[in-house]
This record gives structure tokens, sequence and C-alpha cells, in this order.
């Protein structure tokens, strides 16, 4: 994973819009945007819910304080932006409902706050932004599990996260499956964080890292959590609490923010580019199909490396009438996934081939005839 954030460091090296200093860099520009930008800002835990508990201060006090300064430098700087709090006091809000807060504004992006902690008598300092993913190492696993225990707090819990258990590693086996598709827009967002923690608020950068959070996994746009510091540390807590340390934190995301958004400003300004000429409107687009073998069937969740999937690389999972049902060789392409099929029988006998429209899972038979209809007119 290292790695791949830095790849994506590289691939975006483009000329620096922001300054690294304290200071508000630029204003955010409304021009390109056809509708309102809309940014859900997620202060974590509230109300029964303190989070980590400090010597001085509670986590649920620290993460509103710099989610409120955050979402104000952005009302103030940039008027083409909407900015959704799910919550601006101190109130509780279960871990499912801030991701549906977010889908239901059709948010453009995520962004959870939230402050570290360490068992007592481990001091460390350092600020680290993540993503949705499968933790890859027992560290990152701890910090999901801290974070996903809020769920304890709702009365409920059981049926809301169907049986998921926080505490347990093998609850966390189903984020090997997940496949996000804004991974890529949210591990830039987040180098972007890490980048001005160390730039602009001069704090220990501790980096870009995925776990299994569920206040992430719900989420359809570009999300982070972010971890301020560690309030187990007094020094960074005495920080993280006192109006000059909210301030340069709130600052700092809201120049990672500004960036990103800028960024894709100039992307959205190119396209629009390439396409003025164009006269005739294109039509709609339709969800495009996918082809997958599906292999095996479960009641409960297998990891990648269990016996029963016998080796088979890129599986994928759904789940229907509480079965875990288990895929492989996703393609919009028939052909290549009826030879993958063959392939495959010759380890899963009953292997056969399923599609999704949407990701949703639909009629074989109507998925092939409209492939072959799109074939065939290709071919004329």
């Amino acid at each position: 994973f290292y790695f791949y954030v830095m790849e994506l460091r590289k691939l975006y090296l483009i000329p620096i819009i922001l300054c690294w200093g304290l200071f508000i860099p630029t204003l955010c520009t409304n021009a390109i945007w056809a509708k309102d930008f809309v940014l859900v800002i997620d202060p974590g835990h509230g109300g029964r819910d303190p989070g980590a508990i400090g010597k001085i201060s509670k986590e649920k006090n620290i993460n509103l304080n710099v989610a409120l300064k955050f979402g104000n430098l952005i009302k103030k700087n940039c008027k083409d932006v909407k900015v959704v709090y799910t919550r601006s006091t101190d109130i509780f809000i279960p871990l499912d409902r801030r991701a549906e807060i977010a889908n239901n504004e059709k948010a453009d992006m995520f962004i959870s706050i939230h402050t570290n902690a360490l068992a007592k008598k481990q001091q460390i300092q350092g600020a680290s932004t993540w993503t949705l993913g499968l933790a890859r190492s027992e560290e990152n696993l701890e910090v999901a599990k801290r974070e996903n225990a809020v769920m304890f707090y709702e009365d409920d819990y059981k049926t809301r996260y169907s049986g998921f258990d926080p505490n347990s590693s093998e609850s966390y086996i189903i984020f090997e499956f997940i496949q996000d598709k804004y991974m890529m827009q949210s591990v830039r967002l987040a180098s972007l964080v890490q980048q001005q923690f160390k730039g602009t608020c001069n704090r220990r950068d501790l980096g870009v890292h995925q776990a299994g959070f569920l206040v992430l996994k719900n989420t359809t746009m570009p999300s982070v959590l972010i971890e301020l510091g560690f309030i187990s540390t007094l020094a960074e807590e005495r920080f993280l609490t006192t109006e000059a340390g909210a301030s340069t934190m709130a600052k700092g995301i809201y120049n990672a923010f500004l960036t990103y958004k800028n960024e894709n400003q100039l992307k959205l300004s190119s396209e629009s580019q390439r396409t003025v000429s164009e006269t005739s409107p294109k039509p709609a687009l339709v969800e495009e199909i996918i082809f997958k073998v599906q292999f095996l069937t479960s009641t409960r969740l297998l990891p990648q490396n269990h016996v029963k999937i016998k080796g088979l690389k890129g599986v994928e999972l759904y789940k229907e009438n509480g079965i875990y049902k288990y895929t492989c060789g996703a393609s919009p392409d028939y052909n290549k996934v009826l030879k993958t099929q063959k392939e495959v029988a010759t380890r899963f006998k009953d292997a056969f081939i399923v599609a999704f429209n949407g990701g949703k899972r639909m009629d074989i038979h109507q998925a092939i005839r409209i492939f072959k209809e799109k074939n065939n007119a290709r071919t004329k």
C-alpha cells in the first residue's frame, strides 16, 4: 500500500497551488461546477460516546472544535461549497447514519475527523489519514477496532451491523473484498492532508493508511478518516485543546481540501474544452454489464487465502439472501468470461456465469442478448 501511495504522489505532481504557510492561500473558484460542491464533515463520536479520554479533555470535543473551524473556513472562502455536518453539537449519531447523511446529500466528499489514542504509558505524537480497506498490520487493525467500537453505544447494533463484531479480527475479512471505486481519489485527498499536517501544521507525519472503518464502508464518494493526533500523549492533547492548535489543524485540512478541489476543477475545465465543439447531445450513459464466474457459496465470510477458494485470484463476493457468493474473472466481455468459466470449472465443476448491471445481479440471458447486440453493431 505504501508503494501505491508513492506512485500516486508521482502521478499527481503538478504546479503547487497552495503555499505552505499558516495563512489561507487562495479562495475557491466556482466557474466550473454545474452545482454546489457538497462537503460532509463528520466530527467523530459525540453525546454519550466521548471517544478517547485524555487527562484534560475528551476526543468528541476536540473533533467537534476542529470540524467547526474547518467548516467555517469553507463557508467564508468557498461560496460554491455546501457544508453539511453530521453533527454540529454534542449529540450522538450512529455510525451508519453518518454515511447515510452523506449519501442522502449526494456529497462530493466525506471527511471524518477523529483523535487517536494508545494504551497508558505509550507515548507517541503525529497525525495520520485513513482510507477504506483491509488493515495490513496489527497496529492499523487496532485503530479500526477502537473507532468501530462506537457501535456498542447503539441499542440495536447487532441488527444494524449484521452481527459485525469490532473486536473480532474475523469480522474484518469483509473489507478484503470491498471494491472501492473512489480509492484513487480518497488516497489523493489523504496524501494532501498529510502534506499539510507535515508542512503547514508542523506535525509529525504518520502517513496514509488503510483499515476497515464502518463509518467509511457505505459512503458513495471520496472519503477519508483523519486522526489529528494522540489524546493519550499529554503534549499533543494540550496542543489540540488550544484554540491555536485547533485552528492550525483546521487550516491544514482546509488547504488540502482546496488543493483537491482545484485539481479536479482543472480536469473538468480541460474536459469541457475538448467537448465544447460538439453540437449534438450524446445519449445518456447506461451502466456497463459485467459478467463474472460464480464458483462458491458460503454461510460465512472466507478470507481470500482460504483453502476452499483453491488459490483463485481476483476473487470478489456479493451477499444474497444471507448467503455469501464468491466470484472471479469479472469482465464486460462475455466471451472472455466464458473461457474463464471453463478454466474455473476444472477446480469447481459447478461454476457458472452471472451478470451484474450497476452492481445489481441481472438475468443472464438478457445480459448475453445485450452483449451480442452490441457486438453485432460494432462489426457492421
